[in-house]
């Protein structure tokens, strides 16, 4: 008898149902999201700069660790799903340590995971109910710059494409209201921003 298929998780919609599901703690963070090579951590690095509380990119830390060790990417990506959980798990330690009322500006959060998840082959609504534990004050979506390649980036274009589309869409779908920041020189950008928190009374 054949083997029955394996499901393909990449186009998998967030469950309804969970979707109701409360949040726990309203915080007042702010996320800096986007897909690769939209400037998420220039920008965040900017924040630091103007004295902000920030959380960097958990998967970033991840992959410097490990090429500091030796390893090369293709090792380290070698088991795409157990990557994606060990970032994931991270990530969820970086936000349980934070002062919820403190704010922050973070590189990334959870539900980005969720785009992850399904680009690994994984259901995303294993990780759905993790992302209800805080609720976000700000969400803001940098657009992409054109595509380059570092010693951490390794995807193309259409790659980053995808995540963008569902990164938006599952925020979208989590109840927050996306910022979109477009391609601007890194000091308007940092303006927008700061732009956009003062009309919302935000900072």
């Amino acid at each position: 008898m054949l083997e029955a298929a394996k499901h393909d998780f990449r186009t998998t919609e967030l469950d309804l149902e969970l979707l109701s599901t409360p949040f726990r703690v309203q915080t007042n963070w702010h996320v800096i999201t986007g897909a690769s090579c939209s400037g998420k951590t220039t920008l965040i690095n900017q924040l630091a700069d103007q004295g902000f509380q920030t959380s960097p990119e958990s998967a970033r830390q991840y992959f410097e660790s490990e090429l500091s060790k030796g390893r090369t990417m293709d090792e380290i990506r070698e088991n795409r799903a157990a990557l994606t959980r060990q970032i994931l798990g991270m990530m969820v330690k970086v936000e349980s340590g934070l002062e919820a009322a403190e704010v922050t500006f973070l590189d990334r959060a959870l539900p980005d995971g969720l785009a992850y998840f399904r680009f690994a082959g994984m259901d995303p609504n294993e990780l759905l109910p993790d992302c209800f534990q805080h609720r976000y004050v700000s969400v803001f979506m940098l657009d992409r710059f054109p595509y380059q390649r570092d010693g951490v980036r390794s995807a193309d274009d259409e790659t980053a494409a995808y995540f963008e589309a569902w990164m938006y869409r599952d925020y979208i779908a989590l109840g927050y209201s996306v910022i979109r920041v477009p391609v601007l020189p890194l000091e308007e950008r940092l303006g927008f921003v700061f732009e956009r928190l003062s009309e919302d009374k935000l900072l």
